[in-house]
């Protein structure tokens, strides 16, 4: 088998610009921001005809990218933003965070609240789900110990 790594996760949102705004105030970098059509889309995605949006966002220090992409055509198919962890698919986004209550508690300013509270887990980390942007769950962590 060929070897593999990590690239990135792609979500998409029916608003790119608010969708970007959540996760750079996160602390993720904007590395760029595009428009995809064409054979190579419509044969990747499956779609004809299609048309997106794509921004891709890094955390400081590289590693995996998160792909957030905005269909201009067809329209998006909406999901749920009330979608609990139990929902079929991507579960959440997780990040590691230094202040996971400052970083709560910034968010929250921004209207995204807590899924449930913070939990502690064996003295190692604190962590919490966010309800981020458009229902996207956003798992925050704090390494304690």
């Amino acid at each position: 088998m060929a070897q593999i790594r990590f690239d990135h996760i792609g979500v998409t949102v029916a608003d790119l610009d608010t969708a970007i705004t959540f996760f750079t105030k996160l602390g993720l970098d904007l590395e760029g921001r595009m428009f995809l059509e064409g054979e190579f889309l419509d044969t990747v995605s499956g779609i004809p005809d299609s048309r997106t949006e794509i921004a891709m966002l890094r955390a400081p220090g590289g590693g995996g990218a998160l792909e957030l992409a905005r269909f201009v055509r067809p329209d998006h198919q909406p999901g749920s933003p009330e979608a609990m962890a139990t929902a079929l698919g991507l579960r959440n986004v997780s990040f590691e965070v230094d202040d996971l209550q400052a970083t709560t508690d910034e968010l929250a300013t921004d209207g995204y609240g807590l899924v449930g509270g913070i939990g502690e887990y064996e003295g190692v980390w604190k962590m919490a789900y966010v309800r981020g942007p458009e229902g996207i769950i956003v798992s925050l962590a704090q390494r304690i110990g």
